[in-house]
C-alpha cells in the first residue's frame, strides 16, 4: 500500500456506478521527526474507516513525502485539500495555496478550512489531561495548554481561547495558555502564573496534534519544572471526525457553486 493513496473497499463499486469521486488530500506540515508524518497516516486511515468508499491521500507541505502537488496531480477527480493543521497561520493561508497554485489541475482542487479550536478537539484535550492522572474535580489543578504559537496575532488569540473553554466543566483553579515559539511568557513564567493564582500542581495540555521536535522540547522543561505533560491530541477518531467535517463543508460549497 502507498502512504500517499489510502485504496478502499468501496472505491472499485464507486467506479462502476460512475459516480463522480471528490478526493479528500489529508495535509500535514511535515516534519523531520517520523512520529509526526505516522501521526497524519493514522487520521487518514482513521477518517478511512470512518467514510468507507472516499478516496482518502495523505500529503505533507515539506520534509515528508509525497508532497502536496504530487498528490494533487495524480487525483483522478476533484479534491479538497483538508489542512491537518489546528491554527489559521502561514501553512493555511500562504504555503498550501501557493502549492495549489503550482498543479495542472488547480482548477480541480478546493482547499478546506483548518481543524482550529473545534468543541471535539477541546474535548479531546481535555480527556488527554485526564488521562494524565488529573481530576475534573481537582480544584487545586492548574492547566497550561502551550501551542506552537504564530506571528499571526488573530491565530493566536483563538488558540487563546482553547484554556477556558477546556476547563468548561471542571472545578480547576486555573487555566492559561502559553506558546512555545514565543519569549514572553515563557513557560516557567506561566506555570507560575498559575501557581500565584493558586494551582497546587500543574499539568501541561499540549494543543498540539502529534509528536515532534517542539512537544519534545515542551516535554523536556516539564520534567525539569515537575510539572506534568498530557499527550498530544493524536489519531483519535475525534480528529477524523473534524477532519470530515471541514471536508464535507467544502465539498458542498464546491457542489454549491
Amino acid at each position: 500500500m502507498q502512504w500517499g493513496h489510502l485504496p478502499l473497499a468501496g472505491d472499485e463499486a464507486m467506479r462502476r456506478s460512475g459516480a463522480i469521486q471528490t478526493t479528500l488530500v489529508l495535509t500535514a506540515h511535515g516534519s523531520a521527526d517520523p512520529r509526526s508524518a505516522a501521526n497524519a497516516r493514522a487520521v487518514a486511515h482513521q477518517v478511512a474507516r470512518l467514510r468507507p468508499g472516499l478516496d482518502v491521500r495523505v500529503a505533507f507541505c515539506e520534509h515528508n513525502a509525497p508532497g502536496l502537488v504530487e498528490v494533487l496531480n495524480a487525483c483522478p477527480a476533484e479534491a479538497v485539500v483538508t489542512p491537518l493543521l489546528l491554527a489559521d497561520a502561514y501553512h493555511a493561508r500562504v504555503d498550501i495555496p501557493a502549492q495549489i497554485a503550482q498543479c495542472a489541475v488547480g482548477d480541480r482542487i478546493r482547499q478546506a478550512a483548518v481543524l482550529g479550536e473545534d468543541d471535539r478537539l477541546i474535548s479531546v484535550a481535555r480527556r488527554r489531561v485526564i488521562e494524565s492522572g488529573a481530576s475534573r474535580l481537582d480544584d487545586t489543578l492548574g492547566v497550561l495548554v502551550v501551542a506552537i504559537g504564530s506571528s499571526n496575532a488573530a491565530a493566536n488569540a483563538r488558540t487563546a481561547d482553547v484554556a477556558p473553554r477546556l476547563a468548561a466543566g471542571t472545578r480547576w483553579a486555573a487555566v492559561s495558555t502559553a506558546f512555545a515559539t514565543h519569549r514572553e511568557p515563557s513557560l516557567a513564567e506561566s506555570v507560575q502564573r498559575l501557581r500565584d493564582r493558586g494551582a497546587g500542581r500543574v499539568v501541561i495540555a499540549p494543543w498540539f496534534l502529534a509528536p515532534g521536535r517542539i512537544p519534545d522540547r515542551v516535554e523536556r522543561f516539564a520534567a525539569e519544572a515537575g510539572v506534568r505533560m498530557a499527550a498530544p491530541l493524536g489519531a483519535h477518531p475525534l480528529v477524523a471526525e473534524t477532519v470530515l467535517d471541514r471536508f464535507d463543508q467544502a465539498a458542498s460549497e464546491r457542489a454549491a457553486a
